[in-house]
């Protein structure tokens, strides 16, 4: 499992994270949700072990979070970073030669499935063609945890159903969890079994999915919005 204990991590006099409390279970698929600027993006560094926290532990099946924990960690980030100069192909070969559980095959189904050809050099892929490279590279690898921030920003509808069905498609539930870190709901809301709520540095909720449809009769946006206004006035 993934740990927060009384964590907070603050950039100057702002806080990205106050101490906060919270425990992630294996084998799901969770929705980080809250709206720009809310602390989710620092909240995936901080499992990922990219950045430190100023107090508190973040711990990965018991370890302190540090770079070390990309043995067990796939990190998608929200920017939009390569080597230019690299082909697609190329980016699959460094990813193979950087991290132990990536594998090839699956690399090259997941190119097949979204319509990516291995020769074209990175530099020349649309903003759509280049969030599905990097949804290739994180759910090649085999790692426990795969961490997805904000994937489906600036993509257009066919591209987001792509990497939903890429989800349930390449990802084995069984041995892996998915921590998805997003504003945008609608496309998620039917793959999620928790969803926590996070507004300006703070987890304000955690709830079952099926809770929040069968027992309270609400979609998972509906219960967001009623928690901010029940938990924020």
């Amino acid at each position: 499992m993934i740990r927060f204990d009384k964590v907070t991590k603050r950039f100057g006099k702002d806080y990205a994270v106050k101490d906060g409390n919270l425990v992630l279970e294996q084998g799901k698929i969770i929705g980080l949700l809250g709206p720009n600027g809310s602390g989710k993006s620092t909240s995936l560094k901080l499992m990922a072990g990219l950045v430190k926290p100023n107090n508190g532990e973040v711990t990965v099946n018991g370890e302190v979070a540090t770079r070390r924990v990309a043995k067990t960690v796939a990190y998608l980030t929200e920017l939009d970073f390569y080597y230019e100069p690299f082909t697609v192909d190329d980016m699959i070969w460094y990813y193979a030669s950087q991290f132990e559980d990536f594998r090839m095959d699956k690399a090259k189904e997941l190119l097949l499935f979204m319509k990516l050809e291995p020769g074209k050099k990175i530099k020349q892929l649309s903003k759509g063609n280049r969030g599905r490279l990097k949804l290739v590279l994180a759910l090649a690898r085999e790692a426990e945890y795969i961490l997805l921030d904000e994937p489906f920003s600036g993509l257009d509808p066919m591209v987001r159903d792509s990497i939903v069905k890429g989800l349930l498609t390449y990802v084995d539930f069984g041995k892996q969890t998915i921590i998805i870190a997003t504003h945008e709901i609608d496309e998620i809301e039917p793959l999620l079994d928790e969803v926590i709520l996070m507004k300006n540095g703070n987890f304000l909720a955690k709830e079952n999915v099926e809770q929040i449809r069968e027992v309270e009769g609400l979609s998972v946006k509906e219960w967001m919005i009623r928690s901010f206004e029940e938990k924020l006035g």
